[in-house]
């Protein structure tokens, strides 16, 4: 049998999200409540070992790019020696990270040495105020100056917006306002029912108003081309040195090009953010299944990959809703 991930629609899955914890240090109110959390137990994570086993299955099955994510993957304890055991899977082509920007400058140099270079930072203002509002946490110098010293180092750094109409929309054009100034890409996210309490209501800000708002602030707004597989689509204010982006999370218009798979610190699989968990690799493992059991565990789970997202989400529509914290994004 072939060593990719292909499933019924024709789609390679060759991108694994994988989370290293559920734990963080922010309590952004769109990822989980102030209070009253319950992060698992250390024993029902996957250890560092049982990560890395995995991943060596995954990348024989295809996957050419790894994305660490949490919670907060900073948080973790032994996240740098991790990282550093993931660098030798030589046939795996990328290793990104997403964070909340609560990285050190030594753990920034290290990034550097081991040649991970890409890295997305979660962050929703640049107004002091309304990042302590969003965040629950009065870090947002400390944030903006790891930016500053990863864009120093020469990292691609991506900061990922998430709009909510009753938060944050005053900082959008500060948002664009940046790449004028700074070689990043901005992305305004919609906002997606993963808060962990089980109540959402449909963006009003999807991606359509964004772009309009958007450009009715500048003029000559040039599209730029999107990578493949992008979930986010892509502009430049000409003269600017880096890009904005939209991403239509909850509207999911970028479903028939997806390529991602997604493994949960527990050891939950899941083929769509919006889906559920169709199997646990941590259970399958720690049962004895040996390598070859595994691959067929997750061949199996990727040809029942749902068409999209709104799809999936009918099969858990009587399950609330995790946290995106649980999920890793």
């Amino acid at each position: 049998m072939k060593n990719e991930l292909v499933d019924r629609y024709g789609r390679k899955l060759d991108y694994l999200r994988l989370s290293v914890t559920d734990r963080c240090n922010f309590r952004c109110y769109y990822c989980m409540p102030e209070e009253g959390i319950d992060f698992v137990q250390r024993k029902d994570l996957l250890t560092y070992e049982e990560l890395d086993y995995l991943t060596g299955i995954f990348v024989n099955l295809g996957v050419e790019k790894i994305r660490i994510t949490g919670g907060e993957p900073f948080v973790r304890k032994g996240i740098m020696d991790f990282l550093s055991t993931l660098t030798r899977h030589r046939t795996l082509k990328e290793i990104t990270l997403t964070s909340n920007g609560s990285i050190s400058e030594k753990q920034i140099q290290e990034l550097h040495r081991l040649g991970i270079h890409k890295i997305n930072i979660s962050l929703d203002a640049l107004d002091k105020q309304r990042f302590f509002e969003i965040t629950r946490r009065d870090k947002f110098d400390e944030v903006f100056a790891c930016i500053l010293n990863l864009l120093k180092l020469g990292f691609e750094v991506k900061l990922n917006c998430v709009v909510d109409g009753n938060k944050n929309i005053a900082d959008i054009i500060p948002f664009v306002k940046l790449t004028a100034h700074y070689p990043l890409s901005v992305r305004f996210l919609e906002e997606m029912p993963f808060n962990g309490t089980g109540k959402f209501e449909v963006p009003e800000w999807n991606h359509l108003a964004l772009y309009d708002y958007i450009s009715s602030h500048f003029k000559g707004i040039q599209k730029v081309q999107d990578g493949k597989n992008s979930t986010s689509v892509n502009y430049q204010i000409p003269g600017y040195q880096g890009t904005f982006g939209i991403i239509p999370a909850f509207s999911r218009t970028f479903c028939g090009t997806c390529n991602r798979i997604r493994l949960s610190a527990t050891g939950e699989l899941r083929t769509c953010l919006y889906g559920p968990a169709v199997t646990n690799l941590r259970d399958v493992l720690r049962s004895g299944a040996n390598e070859a059991s595994i691959k067929t565990e997750i061949r199996d789970a990727v040809a029942k990959k749902e068409k999209d997202g709104f799809d999936a989400e009918e099969l858990n529509a009587k399950t609330p809703k995790k946290s995106m914290s649980f999920l890793g994004g």
